[in-house]
């Protein structure tokens, strides 16, 4: 699971754009209770999520015009120049190019090789988030890709990341697991697109999985704050029980009870 353990190549940050910003305070507040607090007048509308005064998360409010609501997982850099670099070099691109947030850090947003959005956070002042795998925060990230070997290579020459298979009822799942952090800190995996049936022929995507203490509570709230199930309640034994959504505006994430929950 994700720690605040941070090293080069695990998430350390995760937003959300929106089209409706002060929906999405409501609905992440009712969800997982989550306050949110403005950066600043300058910041274009940027915020933070915080529960119980701790920062689990960002949002910020998009044009309609630019690309749809969706939640960004951010991964450490400890040069974003060279991963950027790196991107392209490994046939991903540049969609932000980096650049320094009010010395906090540098933050680009790259593409993989598929196409998939990506960010990259360079610390600064800000280290991350602050808390990672209790109730109500990001533990764990998975890629749907149509392609795990090239996705591998890919994340492997940009940041470093390794992969490994385990196996699980059914088949194989691929792990992911920054280079310098050893087996213990998987903090993700890479699914193939096809055996995700909420995205028939859908693009391939990163979905971030948030740690809770009642995975059918959730679904229920989450139906009555306007969003919606893409996945049941459904429990995986030795993993836990999770289950996918989107947001009333089109953001996708995931939750889910571990079957031992970290913090």
């Amino acid at each position: 699971m994700l720690t605040t353990r941070f090293v080069n190549g695990a998430p350390n940050w995760i937003d959300v754009t929106t089209s409706d910003i002060d929906g999405a305070r409501s609905f992440y507040g009712g969800v997982f209770g989550w306050q949110f607090q403005s950066a600043g007048p300058d910041s274009g509308g940027y915020g933070f999520f915080q529960l119980d005064g701790r920062t689990v998360a960002g949002g910020a409010p998009t044009a309609p015009d630019q690309a749809p609501p969706a939640w960004t997982v951010y991964f450490q850099s400890e040069d974003a120049q060279a991963t950027a670099k790196a991107a392209e070099q490994a046939h991903g691109r540049v969609l932000f190019q980096p650049m320094d947030v009010m010395g906090q850090g540098h933050m680009a947003v790259l593409a993989d090789q598929a196409g998939v959005p990506f960010g990259i956070w360079q610390p600064g002042q800000t280290k991350g988030v602050d808390v990672a795998s209790e109730p109500g925060t990001l533990c764990w990230v998975e890629l749907y890709t149509p392609d795990i070997a090239a996705a591998a290579a890919f994340y492997h020459q940009v940041l470093g990341l390794e992969t490994s298979a385990v196996p699980f009822p059914g088949g194989t799942y691929t792990c992911v697991n920054p280079a310098d952090g050893g087996d213990d800190a998987m903090f993700g995996g890479m699914v193939p697109l096809a055996d995700d049936p909420s995205e028939a022929g859908g693009s391939p995507y990163w979905l971030p999985y948030f740690e809770v203490e009642d995975t059918d509570a959730v679904v229920d709230k989450v139906q009555q704050l306007g969003g919606k199930v893409r996945m049941p309640a459904t429990t995986m034994e030795g993993v836990g029980r999770m289950a996918k959504f989107t947001d009333p505006y089109g953001a996708r994430f995931a939750v889910i009870r571990s079957e031992s929950p970290q913090g």
